[in-house]
């Protein structure tokens, strides 16, 4: 390409991405005027987003700079819109997953529990939440799963997040006589606290970022938890990735009132309970598989007053719009004694 090429070709980009930015604005005005729109501000945002990234990778002219400027632009306007409850405090693991998913923290509110969470969904005072519900070292999210039997909230998508771990503290390794955490974020790290500060006591708190709070106003104390929520609090690393597993990741939820269109690459999440009988479980899981479909995931739960009683939670590649998939529900439902279709939503990477 010549250096006369290079200019009309960087012309006509910087033209298009223009008229982009500003059909973005106008498509933002127009939602903020609907207000039956505007309560899915987020997820139109970032369906647009797919699109921008769908079009881009197919070679189409888009810079690489507009996209998170359009992204910006939709959530600062609605910031009052979308309310987003997480469990915080800032920068907690929770904080990095719902950024990771919404790409803005505009309308963020921390909460102090899972529980929580749900309570701000069931009441509709957010429109989105976001708790963890696996982890590939310790599994099962107890809570989450708990809020689930007592209130199951739909599940309209997922978002997988990295976890490493930090030791973050005023003082030296060797002076550390406390190390705080969230239990999960301690159990993950378990094998390298014991090799390396086998004589500090290890203390529970509600989450990382709080452990990093506590830690930065306590002599001779340490926090396992993320770097931001370390530094934001004046900590030093003292040992980073310090978790036991490397390829720890969390899988968080986002749940809320939304039901996503099939994409492609959905999967849906059932929890129910079969009769405590020979087979019942295992006649269940002949629907899914005469029905063709994979089963990703699937956790046994005691339920709450009962001996020897399960919930099961089962998720599996689909969608609830599909018929194979559909008819499997179906199945379930001509047996169940409880069934809680918890939602179909797009796979998250």
């Amino acid at each position: 390409m010549t250096e006369k090429e290079s200019i009309e070709f960087d012309s006509k980009l910087a033209e298009i991405d223009s008229k982009i930015l500003a059909l973005a604005m106008q498509r933002v005005e127009l939602l903020k005027s609907n207000p039956i729109a505007a309560g899915s501000l987020a997820n139109h945002s970032r369906r647009s987003l797919q699109q921008f990234e769908t079009s881009r990778a197919k070679g189409e002219s888009l810079s690489e700079e507009l996209i998170p400027s359009i992204a910006g632009l939709t959530y600062q306007r609605g910031i009052a819109l979308t309310r987003i409850a997480y469990l915080g405090p800032e920068y907690s693991y929770s904080f990095s997953a719902a950024s990771k998913f919404f790409g803005s923290t505009a309308g963020f509110q921390s909460v102090q529990s899972i529980g929580a969470v749900f309570e701000e969904i069931e009441q509709r005072q957010s429109t989105y939440g976001v708790v963890p519900i696996e982890n590939s070292t310790d599994g099962r999210i107890v809570d989450t799963l708990t809020m689930f039997i007592r209130n199951p909230t739909r599940i309209c998508g997922e978002v997988l997040l990295p976890i490493h771990h930090y030791l973050l503290a005023k003082c030296k390794r060797e002076e550390v006589r406390e190390v705080y955490s969230k239990p999960q974020a301690l159990s993950q790290c378990r094998g390298w606290l014991s090799e390396h500060l086998p004589n500090a006591r290890w203390v529970e708190v509600a989450s990382t970022a709080a452990a990093a709070k506590i830690a930065s106003e306590t002599p001779n104390a340490a926090a396992v938890a993320s770097k931001e929520a370390g530094l934001t609090v004046g900590l030093d690393v003292v040992a980073p990735c310090i978790e036991d597993n490397r390829n720890n990741v969390t899988r968080f939820a986002i749940i809320g009132n939304e039901i996503p269109e099939p994409t492609g690459n959905d999967k849906t999440s059932l929890m129910f309970q079969v009769p405590h009988k020979p087979g019942a479980l295992a006649d269940v899981m002949l629907m899914f598989r005469d029905n063709g479909l994979n089963l990703t995931w699937i956790e046994s739960f005691p339920i709450p007053h009962s001996i020897n009683e399960y919930f099961f939670f089962v998720e599996l590649d689909g969608h609830g719009q599909e018929p194979n998939v559909a008819q499997a529900i179906a199945s379930l439902q001509s047996i169940a004694i409880r069934l809680s279709i918890l939602g179909s939503y797009p796979k998250g990477t």
